[in-house]
């Protein structure tokens, strides 16, 4: 990640809000004087469907506009996709891959057969359905991506969801959102623990 552009490439299924993490870590980011951007990659716009979503911050001006096939950093939504999205492909050797799942680092590492990187994994699914109700795990993803990098500052994440969220949610659901991001910080697991 020594780049002066650090790029992010979210998998996900349509409905899981790869779309709407990739923009909040982006406008988060934004607000804390730095220059991003983000953007969708999709094809069949339907719920469930593979999509990839794209993050890309930098404190100087970002020039390029297209898709991230280097990405410093892999977020997956649905551990499904493990199988059939060639999530890791292109990510550098000092790159970190998070996994939304169940298992162990270890265990993501051997059913892929990775090597190298940095592998972060996390229950996002299970801690999204009881902070907020719903099987959505993007807010429960951008906490361990904060946890794990810095990248952001968790209150500017929480404040972010009110902005965004405020409004089109009910005041349980807002709260959950907070409440999931806070428990990522806790919860992300690495390969050292």
């Amino acid at each position: 990640m020594s780049r002066d552009v650090l790029e992010i490439r979210w998998h996900g299924r349509g409905g899981q809000g790869a779309k709407t993490a990739a923009a909040m870590v982006a406008e988060v980011t934004v607000e804390a004087g730095k220059h991003a951007q983000a953007a969708p990659e999709y094809g069949a716009e339907r719920e469930g469907a593979p999509i990839k979503a794209y993050t890309r911050i930098s404190d100087g001006v970002i020039r390029v506009h297209d898709a991230i096939y280097y990405p410093d950093i892999v977020i997956v939504l649905d551990e499904t996709l493990l199988d059939t999205e060639g999530v890791q492909e292109g990510l550098s050797e000092d790159g970190i891959l998070m996994v939304n799942t169940s298992k162990s680092p270890a265990q993501v590492r051997e059913q892929l057969g990775l090597e190298g990187r940095k592998l972060y994994t996390i229950d996002a699914t299970s801690i999204a359905l009881e902070e907020i109700g719903r099987p959505i795990p993007n807010t429960v993803m951008i906490g361990a991506l904060v946890a794990v990098t810095g990248v952001a500052d968790v209150e500017h994440i929480k404040k972010d969801i009110d902005k965004k969220l405020g409004g089109k949610l009910s005041e349980d659901m807002l709260q959950g959102n907070m409440r999931a991001v806070e428990r990522a910080f806790e919860e992300v697991r690495s390969e050292d623990e």
